[in-house]
C-alpha cells in the first residue's frame, strides 16, 4: 500500500501542534542568528524545472555563511567540481532549501526561502580572505526559518567517537569512482586525493 494524499498521512500522523506547529518564523532572530554564526556546515536543496530535486553539501569556518540582515544570509559559492547543478537549480525556479549542523550540537536549523546567484562586489568581498575566494555567491531571502528537533542526530549518534568508523576499512573515493566507471586503472591513493583537495579549499 502506498499513501498518496496528505489526508491520508494525517491518518496515520496526525497534526503538528504546540512548539512543532508554532516554532515556523518569517525571519532571524538572535537564537537562529547566533546558530548561522556557529555553523561551519549546510547542506543545501534545490530543484529543476524539470521536478528533478539536488541536495549538496556546503563547509568552511563557523559562520562561512553571512547574515545581511534578518532575512538576508549569503552562501559563498566555494570552489568545487564544475557540475553546478545547485546553481543551474537556482536560476531555473529560484527556490532553495536549507539545513545547518554544528559539530556537537544535535539540533540543526532550517531555512527555506528564494535564491539568486550574485556577482556583487559588496557580497564577494565579505570572502575576500578566503584562500580561494568564490566566484559567485548564492543570496538567500529568508521565507522560514525554524529549529528542528535533536532525534534524527540522536538516532544516528552522528557526533559520538563510538558511531565512527575507521577510514581505512572503507574504499576509497578514486576505487569506488573507477568501479562505478569500470576504469581499470590504479585508483588514486586516499592520501594524494586528500593532499589535492587540500589545495583547493
Amino acid at each position: 500500500m502506498y499513501l498518496d494524499s496528505e489526508e491520508q498521512l494525517r491518518e496515520f500522523y496526525g497534526y503538528p501542534k504546540g512548539r512543532a506547529k508554532d516554532k515556523q518564523l518569517p525571519s532571524l532572530e538572535r537564537h537562529s542568528s547566533n546558530f548561522l554564526v556557529h555553523s561551519p556546515f549546510v547542506t543545501i536543496s534545490t530543484y529543476a524545472k524539470s521536478g528533478f530535486v539536488d541536495c549538496s553539501p556546503r563547509g568552511g569556518n563557523p559562520g562561512f555563511v553571512k547574515i545581511i540582515n534578518d532575512n538576508c544570509i549569503i552562501l559563498p559559492d566555494g570552489k568545487g567540481n564544475n557540475r553546478l547543478d545547485s546553481l543551474v537549480n537556482i536560476i531555473e525556479t529560484g527556490q532553495i532549501g536549507c539545513l545547518f549542523l554544528i559539530p556537537g550540537v544535535d539540533e540543526t536549523l532550517r531555512i527555506n526561502g528564494l535564491a539568486r546567484i550574485s556577482t556583487s562586489p559588496e557580497y564577494l568581498n565579505l570572502f575576500s580572505d578566503d584562500r580561494n575566494p568564490p566566484k559567485t555567491c548564492i543570496e538567500i531571502t529568508i521565507k522560514e526559518v525554524f529549529l528542528h528537533c535533536a532525534k534524527a542526530l540522536m538516532r544516528s549518534e552522528l557526533w559520538s567517537l563510538k558511531a565512527q568508523i575507521d577510514r581505512a576499512d572503507f574504499p576509497t573515493m578514486g576505487a569506488m569512482i573507477n568501479d562505478q566507471l569500470s576504469i581499470k586503472d590504479d585508483p588514486e591513493a586516499q592520501e594524494d586525493m586528500i593532499a589535492r583537495y587540500k589545495r583547493d579549499l
